[in-house]
């Protein structure tokens, strides 16, 4: 019965963090480029019951010591084993902003932090005050080239992740054009997107706004080249991959197996306490 409390206990603790995981996820579920908390579980050790007074018979001389018969198996609880993130791709969501840019496949834009380069699926991105391609907050959207000098109007992002700026400001990549029928002469290639991915990216480690850091577990970024690289999308952002009804659906059943789980700590707490009050006083 004292077992009994420690395996209800390791299930209703595995449900809060299952819990924990869900709430985030719908928490985030407008958030641009999220992508969803996953979260598995591995039970401990099973234990074989044998009878206590039978020491049965030996037949293999280098078999197990305890030869006595099995009643039986006993599973003594869960545990969580790993949170990850799922990287399903995620919808794409049109803006009609030349700032955003959304990545259609495997990758990560390579973002410049004073802690050192992170990485972030979420493509919505401003103008800084100093001509620099930013995230929203304040954070410079790297090229292979370093910091990536643009204006309004006067840039293009190719499928590729080639950064154009229009020729008549190409010694000048901060000017602005103005025009009324927004037509392009000549462009020149200025910078290339650094989009990079990893061996294991399911061990990034999530850092907040979107942004997740290398692990020694997920390996360093590598840049993507060539026909490796993904499609980049100027325009439009990913969306979060959460479905806000399955992650409801979810909850439900947390909720109930939570409950499940609580009346087998209150039974086991019912029992013991016939044991001692009753039993006990007859014995």
């Amino acid at each position: 019965m004292i077992r009994g409390w420690y395996t209800g206990a390791s299930g209703m603790r595995a449900q809060q963090w299952r819990l924990d995981a869900v709430a985030n996820n719908l928490a985030n579920v407008d958030a641009d480029g999220y992508k969803r908390d996953v979260t598995s579980f591995k039970a401990f050790p099973e234990l074989l019951l044998r009878r206590m007074a039978d020491d049965g018979v030996y037949r293999h001389p280098f078999g197990s010591a305890d030869a006595a018969p099995i009643i039986g198996k006993l599973g003594t609880g869960v545990e969580l084993n790993e949170l990850f993130t799922d990287f399903q791709q995620g919808a794409m969501k049109e803006t009609g902003s030349d700032f955003d840019l959304a990545l259609d496949g495997i990758g990560f834009f390579t973002i410049g932090t004073p802690w050192g380069e992170r990485y972030t699926r979420n493509g919505s991105f401003q103008l800084g005050k100093e001509g620099i391609l930013e995230t929203k907050e304040g954070y410079p959207v790297l090229s292979e080239q370093g910091l990536i000098r643009v204006q309004a109007n006067n840039f293009q992002v190719d499928k590729d992740g080639r950064v154009w700026i229009n020729a008549e400001y190409a010694d000048n990549p901060t000017g602005m054009i103005s025009r009324e029928d927004n037509t392009w002469g000549e462009a020149v290639l200025m910078y290339n997107l650094k989009v990079v991915d990893f061996e294991r990216e399911r061990y990034l480690e999530k850092q907040g706004s979107s942004l997740y850091r290398a692990t020694e577990f997920s390996g360093e970024g590598r840049v993507l080249e060539g026909e490796q690289r993904p499609r980049v999308v100027q325009g439009f952002v990913e969306a979060s991959n959460v479905d806000p009804v399955i992650e409801m659906v979810q909850m439900i059943e947390v909720n109930r197996a939570y409950e499940a789980n609580q009346k087998a700590v209150q039974s086991a707490d019912s029992m013991l306490g016939t044991l001692i009050n009753q039993v006990a006083r007859y014995s």
